[in-house]
């Protein structure tokens, strides 16, 4: 009897034992199969995002991309948060002459400081490029990088959006927040390759994005290296320019600072469309991608006439070849996150 028992739970524990690993690769399967982007709607957009990710993932596949190279990257302004109706280093440029105004009285009578004091922005921006560049040296320049990282960071602590006066960090787009959670926990690295001044984009990329400052490629000013009266070393920022990473500076940016050609590229405007065109042209499976601002009532509705984020040439060639184009109206459930 004592053996027949001890043979009984013997079976027993073998067919739990069964159960269990039936049950966990259910479950698994299940787990696997959770909406990891609940922010998109249903659709072509979000299935070939889906299917992309599994082709390059499966080990064996005929697709199969090691984690190396699963490189992906992103624009920032209008790709990854709003750039209506004004970029928002821009704004912040502005109110910085604004809070530097009094120990510069000459400003009241000068453009683009004039118009800027004034609340004119366009009588500003119509001193065109120099006086845009004269704007950017003044705000942008003559200080350690450290000094310039305090201020930034306490701009996005106590600025508003103009129009949803929400902090500029919270004017980020959900949807891609949940893709690029997506690529990471898939092998992914992820960049951002942005026009944006570099510095400005690390001091809130991390914690907004979740990308890390070594993985923003920008924008940036020549910086110096000194020591100061007391034998301190510092980095200090001057006002020439040292790259613009916009349009075909972009592929050139990712060739400096990333090394590796990527598998999956996401922009909105023209001036991403060299950075979509450096990656279509790599080997293997690749993944472009525009967002399209379609949404007047949730975000903004532009394209081809914006002077912001203009997307014209980038959106023919997309049609023509096959990139995918996100309609943020027709395939985007949220567009920002709840408000804090």
């Amino acid at each position: 009897m004592p053996g027949t028992v001890a043979s009984v739970v013997r079976k027993l524990a073998i067919a739990g034992l069964i159960t269990t690993l039936c049950f966990v690769r259910l479950t698994g399967a299940v787990s696997a199969q959770t909406d990891a982007l609940p922010s998109w709607n249903a659709g072509l957009v979000k299935q070939r995002i889906i299917d992309f990710v599994g082709r390059v993932t499966k080990d064996g596949g005929a697709d199969f991309v090691p984690e190396a190279h699963r490189i992906a990257v992103f624009d920032n302004d209008g790709t990854l948060w709003a750039e209506q109706p004004i970029y928002s280093q821009f704004q912040y440029a502005i109110d910085q002459v604004s809070a530097l105004a009094p120990a510069h009285p000459e400003w009241s009578s000068k453009e683009p400081f004039k118009g800027i004091l004034a609340g004119d922005t366009k009588a500003a921006l119509a001193s065109g490029e120099r006086g845009v560049a004269e704007l950017m040296a003044v705000t942008h320049s003559g200080m350690t990088t450290e000094a310039f990282g305090i201020t930034v960071d306490k701009w996005l602590e106590d600025a508003r959006h103009p129009t949803t006066h929400r902090p500029y960090t919270q004017m980020v787009y959900q949807p891609m927040l949940e893709l690029m959670k997506f690529l990471r926990a898939n092998g992914f690295k992820t960049f951002i390759v942005s026009g944006g001044g570099v510095e400005f984009m690390r001091r809130f990329a991390e914690r907004v994005h979740g990308i890390p400052p070594e993985q923003v490629v920008g924008s940036s000013g020549t910086v110096k290296f000194e020591m100061d009266a007391e034998g301190r070393p510092l980095l200090v920022k001057e006002s020439t320019i040292d790259f613009i990473d916009d349009g075909p500076g972009k592929p050139v940016g990712i060739n400096r600072f990333i090394g590796r050609r990527p598998i999956l590229a996401f922009g909105n405007s023209d001036g991403d469309q060299q950075m979509l065109e450096w990656t279509a042209a790599g080997e293997g499976p690749r993944f472009m991608g525009l967002v399209h601002h379609t949404d007047a009532a949730r975000e903004w509705a532009y394209d081809r006439k914006s002077p912001i984020g203009k997307l014209d040439k980038a959106l023919t060639e997309a049609t023509a070849k096959g990139w995918m184009v996100v309609d943020m109206k027709a395939d985007w459930k949220d567009v920002f996150p709840p408000e804090n």
